[in-house]
């Protein structure tokens, strides 16, 4: 499974790419392969604020509907909308064609508190 090593992680299973003083944010391969067939994700707007370990949006998949839980708190100023017609995004490519939002945060610290890859392997090699 693939964690790439230049992105943080929270337990619950966002990743976070800093993008100069944005950050971007997905879900990992690790939670695509958990939930199975994507079919619908929703997200929140452009404009709207998110905060770190509160929901802000949701992946429904085959088998489930799951939360996604901010990783860090900010201001929304993207979303993904490729996503609205091609969910199975998610799944096909979980780390470049389907980040979630991009964030302005309001604490660029609280990545700092994320994981690292190793981290996260270790925690779910756990699971």
């Amino acid at each position: 499974m693939a964690t790439p090593k230049e992105l943080r992680y929270s337990e619950e299973h966002e990743w976070v790419k800093t993008e100069g003083d944005k950050l971007r944010i997905g879900i990992t391969d690790f939670a695509q392969s958990e939930l199975g067939d994507i079919v619908f994700v929703e997200l929140p707007s452009v404009g709207d604020e998110v905060t770190a370990d509160e929901p802000f949006g949701s992946v429904e998949s085959v088998k489930t509907v799951s939360e996604l839980y901010a990783p860090v708190s900010g201001k929304v100023v993207e979303v993904n909308e490729e996503l609205d017609d091609s969910p199975e995004f998610v799944n096909e490519s979980p780390y470049e064609k389907a980040w979630m939002i991009v964030v302005e945060p309001s604490d660029a610290s609280q990545v700092d508190s994320l994981m690292t890859a190793e981290e996260y392997d270790e925690m779910t090699k756990e699971d």
